[in-house]
C-alpha cells in the first residue's frame, strides 16, 4: 500500500491482520424471536469471536453489527449461512488514560473536523486497555488525525491475539 509518496507500508497483505483498520460486518435480520442466537451460534466450534456487537432494531428487521477476531473465517461462516452483510472499515482505538478519554479522543476528530458517525466499546481488551470502534465519515483523515495524537490504534491482529 503506498503512502503517497512512493514508500510502501509494511502491512502483510494489502487487507492482512494488521491493515491499520478493522472490519465491520452489519448482517440484516428479520425482528423475530432467535434471530440473533442464530447467528451467534455459527460462530460455535470455530476460533471466530465476537469482539463486539451493537444491534439497532426497527420494526421490520434488525441490523446486527459485528466485529470478530479472526474476520476472514467470520466472513465465511456468514456468507455460507446465506446472510445479506455489508462490510465496513472502522477505526479501532485504545481509550487513553484520564478521567475522560472519550474527551480526547472527541477533540482530537472535532479539530480535524472528523465526524464520528458510530461508535461502540470493544468486549474484549486487546493489551487489557479499554478500546472502542470508531466509524467516521474520514477514515483516513481520522487515522492520520489520531495518530499525529498519538493514539494507539488497534489492527486486526490485535483482535486475532485476544484469543
Amino acid at each position: 500500500m503506498s503512502t503517497g509518496d512512493g514508500i510502501i507500508d509494511d502491512l502483510e497483505t494489502i487487507r492482512g491482520r494488521n491493515y491499520p483498520t478493522i472490519r465491520q460486518f452489519t448482517v440484516f435480520l428479520e425482528n423475530r424471536v432467535g434471530q440473533l442466537l442464530d447467528v451467534v451460534r455459527r460462530f460455535e466450534g470455530s476460533k471466530v469471536q465476537i469482539v463486539s456487537l451493537s444491534i439497532h432494531d426497527s420494526t421490520e428487521c434488525s441490523f446486527v453489527r459485528f466485529l470478530l477476531s479472526h474476520p476472514e473465517q467470520g466472513r465465511e461462516i456468514l456468507e455460507r449461512a446465506g446472510l445479506a452483510l455489508i462490510e465496513t472499515d472502522l477505526i479501532g482505538i485504545e481509550l487513553p488514560e484520564g478521567s475522560q478519554p472519550l474527551l480526547q479522543v472527541c477533540t482530537a476528530l472535532l479539530q480535524a473536523e472528523v465526524n464520528i458517525v458510530q461508535a461502540y466499546p470493544l468486549l474484549m481488551r486487546p493489551h487489557d486497555k479499554p478500546a472502542v470502534a470508531l466509524m467516521v465519515d474520514n477514515i483516513e483523515m481520522g487515522q492520520e488525525t489520531l495518530a499525529a495524537k498519538n493514539f494507539a490504534m488497534i489492527t486486526e491482529r490485535d483482535l486475532s491475539d485476544v484469543d
